[in-house]
């Protein structure tokens, strides 16, 4: 009786490990890849890299070669293009994500010092108010407060 296709032996010989591949105990060589789902992160340079390349591809059909090679879409190459056009090199560093803040480190130092000379002030009004008090105290009392070296 023939066996049934899904069925068939399996060659128990291991299969030769794969450049990248990391053996495994059982002998048998497992390809590491990136997770699914996990984007890919360009630096600053790499994608400067990306771009010449594209730039110095001549022949009909190089700049796609580039593309499957480095794995990216051409709109990816294109948003890149577009943003060292319009802003040079510098708009190909990634930003960091989320909100941008409110204020920059100038800011929050200008205003850590309105605070702080807003505590000065208040306690400069407190002093002076408890001066006018003594004052008033000794007036009262007949006490005299200049100093020796006041006269």
């Amino acid at each position: 009786m023939p066996k049934p296709s899904h069925l068939r032996s399996v060659d128990p010989t291991p299969a030769p490990a794969a450049q990248g591949a990391a053996p495994r105990p059982s002998g048998v060589a497992v390809e590491t890849l990136p997770k699914p789902g996990k984007r890919r992160k360009f630096s600053a340079a790499e994608k400067l890299r990306i771009v010449r390349a594209a730039a110095a591809c001549t022949e009909r059909g190089d700049i796609e070669a580039l593309l499957r090679r480095e794995g990216i879409y051409s709109f990816l190459l294109a948003a890149w293009r577009k943003q060292l056009a319009l802003h040079g090199s510098e708009a190909l560093a990634g930003r960091k994500p989320g909100r941008k803040p409110k204020h920059d480190a100038k800011d929050r130092r200008i205003a850590e010092l309105e605070k702080r000379s807003a505590r000065l002030e208040e306690k400069l009004a407190l002093a002076e108010k408890l001066i006018d008090l003594q004052k008033k105290v000794s007036a009262i009392l007949g006490v005299n407060l200049t100093t020796d070296e006041e006269r």
